[in-house]
């Protein structure tokens, strides 16, 4: 297994982990992204992963509907994007992204991997859960957002940075600057 497949599957286990916890009177509670649910939230992750294997050619079939069961989409999704991860012709599959001509892996370590840390504190803070970061997985993110720069704000990105509190953690200033309130 390659680099962004390990990174991809720890945390895409972790996503299905936080699933798995969700109590069935929970997937309408309110989300941190505004007009979303717990479930919106599950559904945006599994449509996120097709739409990066569409980029690639790659069908996204078979997935079962999110609302009849976030843990079966969401395991069929991540082992769908995992087997081409772990297959070293698909994951270099070549395509013109948004940032320029990258390959299929290293669009799921910038977007996808990017995406899992950030809607799973989403989803913990909509069930309940424990919404305590792994503080690597929040340096990473904190890095990888810089790197977007200006281009994640707005439309269905991020909206405005926010102010977090004076003596915030790490991860308070990371939620802060994708617009999260944390506190």
């Amino acid at each position: 297994m390659g680099d962004s497949a390990e990174h991809y599957d720890r945390l895409a286990t972790g996503f299905a982990d936080v699933i798995a916890a969700v109590s069935d009177d929970r997937w309408s509670s309110p989300s941190p992204c505004e007009g979303w649910t717990a479930l919106d939230v599950v559904g945006h992750v599994v449509q996120t992963q097709g739409m990066f294997l569409g980029l690639v050619g790659r069908p996204f079939d078979g997935i079962p509907p999110v609302a009849s069961g976030p843990g079966a989409a969401w395991d069929a999704a991540r082992a769908t994007v995992l087997a081409d991860l772990n297959d070293p012709g698909r994951a270099g599959t070549e395509f013109d992204g948004f940032f320029g001509r990258t390959t299929f892996a290293a669009a799921v370590e910038r977007f996808l991997c990017f995406d899992l840390v950030v809607h799973r504190w989403d989803l913990c803070r909509a069930t309940g859960q424990d919404e305590r970061l792994d503080p690597g997985d929040v340096r990473w993110t904190r890095t990888t957002a810089d790197g977007f720069g200006e281009h994640m704000r707005g439309g269905k990105g991020f909206g405005p940075a926010l102010d977090a509190p004076e003596g915030a953690d790490e991860q308070t200033r990371l939620l802060a600057f994708l617009g999260r309130r944390a506190w």
